[in-house]
């Protein structure tokens, strides 16, 4: 059984900062790539941003230059540092793994609110 938890997050005055992290558990051989999706209120989820194995990253226009992803395959994590947030960037944030052969694993998901 596979299990990502999540860390992080909160409540947060526009321009500021938060650091969410990641981490896989359980049956894991490897995982493929890792990827942070969000969704505001009201609507449906979307990709924020996304880390291959190898450390490729792409991100939502949205949140480039804001936004930082990075994994560490060692421990089966991946964190999302978040700057110059805005009210816009307010909503439950979700963290994805892709692992081949199993398939793909959520976390719990988490708030984050950003006040203007």
């Amino acid at each position: 059984q596979v299990q990502l938890v999540e860390s992080g997050g909160g409540v947060v005055q526009a321009g500021g900062s938060l650091r969410r992290s990641c981490a896989a558990s359980g049956r894991i051989c490897r995982i493929n790539n890792m990827v942070w999706y969000r969704q505001p209120p009201g609507k449906q989820r979307e990709l924020v941003v996304f880390i291959t194995r190898g450390g490729s990253t792409n991100d939502a226009y949205s949140v480039k230059g804001r936004f930082t992803i990075s994994r560490d395959n060692a421990k089966n994590m991946v964190d999302l540092q978040m700057n110059s947030l805005k009210p816009e960037d307010t909503g439950v944030y979700y963290c994805n793994a892709a692992i081949p052969g199993a398939g793909d694993y959520w976390g719990q998901g988490t708030q984050v609110t950003v006040s203007s």
